[in-house]
């Protein structure tokens, strides 16, 4: 490991108890900052109302620390828009963002559109199918940009069970992720969850990133933060244990495929010969080939948008 990130994790990599609340609130109210808290979700019903009624709770109703509570609805066809108000949060649905730019499948591109549907100075995002959600994920990876003025991302770490075993979790994460960050940007790492759905950042920094539309997102927001602000801006938070439904081995397959193809873009801006990949299932007649298209879109960064300057205008 490169000296300076040993140091980056001496100075940068936090516990969520390091930061009390009422530090965080006064820092807070100190320096005036609002922050909106973002859920992407799709088909989640059974598990966005229940984070959206902690983050309310905990962190709204019995203390000011969020100002903004969204749920970004991209297209479910289960409950999760009702679910998700009755919750008492603010529900959006992505084709109503920016409807001039007809919208794309993909995570990124919900979190991408969530910056013109939201108007915090700190906007933190939460996946939509944590279960057990605790309100420190939320003010855990807040608080340093509320106490820190030099740091302008952080991303939560955390163990990642799976089917009860302690850290087996994050499978694509640790074949895929650390490989390539380890390989081609070592300064990056220290990140234990660098793929994690859980962060926050500036809204500074955000609407100046581009934005991959599907699940490279994470690896290449990390990537070119680093570039634009440098190391010491990023930082992480351990908020504990992480539980969330996870995915079969071909789904991981295909978000693996992904994030090579963002980690590429990054890494030379070249063209693959194929971008895509081949997958077998068994069939009546055997394996079946299915092949999926791996030629990530990207979208520019927020602030060159013009209905995002005619807002900032205003």
């Amino acid at each position: 490991m490169l000296e300076e990130v040993e140091r980056w994790l001496g100075t940068r990599s936090w516990s969520a108890t390091e930061r009390p609340l009422h530090r965080i609130l006064a820092a807070k109210q100190r320096t005036g900052q609002t922050v909106s808290v973002v859920l992407p979700a799709l088909n989640e019903e059974e598990t966005v109302g229940d984070i959206a009624a902690v983050i309310r709770h905990d962190l709204m109703l019995q203390v000011p620390l969020v100002d903004e509570l969204v749920v970004v609805d991209s297209g479910s066809t289960d409950r999760t828009s009702e679910v998700a108000a009755a919750a008492g949060a603010t529900v959006v649905h992505r084709d109503a963002i920016l409807p001039r730019l007809p919208a794309v499948p993909g995570k990124g591109e919900v979190l991408w559109r969530s910056l013109l549907a939201t108007r915090g100075d700190i906007v933190c995002f939460v996946d939509a199918d944590l279960r057990d959600f605790s309100s420190d994920f939320v003010s855990g990876i807040v608080g340093p940009l509320l106490t820190e003025p030099d740091v302008d991302l952080v991303k939560g770490m955390y163990d990642r069970p799976l089917a009860g075993a302690s850290g087996q979790g994050g499978r694509v994460t640790e074949l895929m992720a650390r490989p390539l960050l380890n390989m081609h940007w070592p300064r990056l790492a220290g990140f234990v969850q660098p793929l994690g759905g859980e962060y926050a950042a500036r809204r500074s920094l955000l609407e100046r990133l581009p934005f991959p539309v599907g699940y490279g997102i994470e690896l290449g927001m990390l990537v070119d933060a680093l570039h634009l602000v440098g190391l010491d801006a990023l930082a992480q938070v351990d908020v504990g244990v992480r539980k969330h439904r996870h995915q079969d081995g071909q789904a991981l397959g295909r978000m693996a495929a992904e994030i090579y193809r963002t980690a590429q873009l990054r890494l030379a801006r070249g063209h693959l010969i194929r971008p895509s990949l081949t997958q077998f299932e068994r069939g009546g007649d055997g394996f079946e080939p299915r092949t999926y298209s791996v030629d990530t879109e990207e979208r520019p960064p927020m602030v060159e948008i013009a209905e995002y300057q005619e807002r900032r205008a205003a």
